[in-house]
């Protein structure tokens, strides 16, 4: 129960920082489509993808060996 307190009063204490990023990212998306360039999509997807490259990195072996038992099952590549 203290950790949900605790937890809960450190999220009150920094919702004020998250409001200000949401507002500031606003911000510099309504710049530059008005500067007719837009990196926000770039951005994104750059965001987007690093996590799934970490865990890929993480789960390589179990990756490789489940796709190991696939092939050496029998289930045909191309359907």
């Amino acid at each position: 129960m203290k950790r949900k307190i605790y937890l809960f009063t450190l999220f009150l204490f920094f919702i004020q920082d998250l409001f200000g990023q949401c507002a500031m990212c606003k911000a510099v998306a309504e710049d530059q489509a008005e500067d007719g360039g837009s990196t926000i999509n770039e951005g994104i997807l750059y965001i987007m993808t690093v996590p799934y490259i970490i865990l890929f990195f993480a789960f390589r072996k179990k990756i490789f060996s489940f796709l190991r038992e696939l092939k050496s099952a029998g289930i045909p590549e191309n359907q």
